[in-house]
């Protein structure tokens, strides 16, 4: 399929996606698309960045079109997943706007969301938290869903919500197509999607699901912990571009966003502990530029689609080796390139050695270590910590 226009899709459709500038599909939605409008189910594993909002979006809201007794229910894991798909509908509806959507996440009050509701949408949108809440409070109805969605599903397990998903299946219809969208595979997801899925539904693979996306340059450099805020402002320093920094914590976000606007840094944070207004702040900013550095939590490392990423930086390594593919997938995505880079202290070997693993296994490409940058000559303790933090040797 070379063209959305081979499609059988509604007019409104075609015009949206030609207003949007959409005219062929991506691998994963060249596979999916005829399939889902076939009605049968669907497992899509493939790479962030890949277009897999669009391979589950267009064809759903051509089935709403023609089933106007249907709805559909989109599961994500994060409330930044699940505004961007609210974001992406609102453009695919254009011209057919009596299609509303229905967003429920956390971290906001419930009013709006139950004002949604009543307007009877045809989409919801629904972290599973808050969609148990209000199954429980009794405030909606998934009789009538028709199609069941679950976007990045390996992440809805990684962060907890097998239980919530668990109660979720028992309020909407058996008889319903369902669409699985993952980003890796492994015994959980495999085991999710027997609950969720018929045993005849089609599986499309797109690439290594869990290998580092071949257009980033990645790179790490050995330090020290106490070096990592001095490093950090050197390649800040040394890169043009927009920069997303990923630490551990909470705590460790909010100090290194202070430790950069001290220097002058116009940057944000994004993480749990923040409002949603705040969070949603933080990144509309980072997309118009008004900050050129965002400071993130693994809250951010799936998800968030912001255009041209020039760098990720991983301040701290994440704990699960298979984050730290989908933290640099954050940059050189949609045919553009981008650079990632990782600070090691000693203290993260084990990490790395995790990390390097998987690279090997997927066959990504595995970076060289670099030594530690110097900002002013290097003293006896400087070669001391240098030559105990060198790492070459796990590559």
């Amino acid at each position: 399929m070379q063209s959305f226009q081979k499609l059988s899709l509604p007019s409104s459709i075609h015009q949206a996606l030609d207003k949007l500038g959409f005219q062929n599909p991506t691998p994963i939605q060249e596979k999916t698309i005829p399939i889902i409008l076939s009605g049968k189910d669907v497992i899509g594993s493939a790479q962030t960045g890949t277009g897999k909002t669009g391979a589950f979006c267009i064809p759903t809201l051509a089935k709403l079109l023609s089933e106007p007794k249907h709805t559909a229910l989109v599961l994500v894991p994060t409330r930044e997943l699940a505004l961007q798909i609210d974001a992406f509908w609102s453009e695919l509806t254009f011209f057919c706007k009596e299609m509303r959507s229905a967003i429920l996440i956390g971290g906001v009050s419930m009013d709006p969301q139950l004002r949604s509701i009543r307007k009877q949408p045809r989409l919801v949108i629904a972290t599973p938290g808050r969609l148990v809440d209000h199954l429980n409070r009794k405030s909606i109805s998934l009789a009538s869903v028709g199609t069941l969605i679950l976007d990045e599903a390996d992440r809805m397990l990684d962060m907890g919500f097998a239980p919530q998903l668990n109660d979720i299946l028992r309020y909407v219809p058996k008889v319903r197509q369902t669409l699985f969208f993952t980003a890796t595979w492994d015994q959980n997801t495999d085991q999710l999607a027997k609950k969720f899925l018929s045993g005849k539904a089609e599986r499309i693979a797109i690439g290594e699901t869990s290998k580092a996306a071949t257009s980033v340059s990645q790179s790490l450099y050995s330090v020290t912990q106490e070096g990592k805020r001095d490093l950090l402002l050197e390649e800040l320093n040394s890169k043009n571009g927009t920069i997303l920094v990923f630490v551990r914590t909470q705590h460790r976000a909010d100090r290194v966003a202070r430790y950069l606007a001290s220097y002058g840094v116009k940057s944000n944070r994004i993480h749990g502990g923040r409002t949603q207004g705040q969070r949603t702040t933080a990144l509309r900013e980072f997309r118009e530029g008004i900050i050129r550095v965002l400071v993130a939590t693994d809250i951010a490392a799936r998800g968030i689609d912001v255009a041209e990423i020039g760098h990720v930086i991983n301040f701290d390594l994440p704990q699960v080796p298979e984050d730290y593919i989908h933290r640099i997938g954050r940059t050189g995505r949609a045919g553009s390139t981008g650079t990632a880079t990782s600070f090691v202290t000693s203290e993260d070997l084990i990490l790395w050695r995790d990390i390097v693993k998987l690279l090997k296994k997927t066959g990504s490409p595995v970076p060289n270590a670099r030594p530690p940058k110097q900002t002013r000559a290097p003293n006896a303790q400087d070669q001391k910590n240098a030559s105990r933090h060198k790492i070459t040797h796990l590559n």
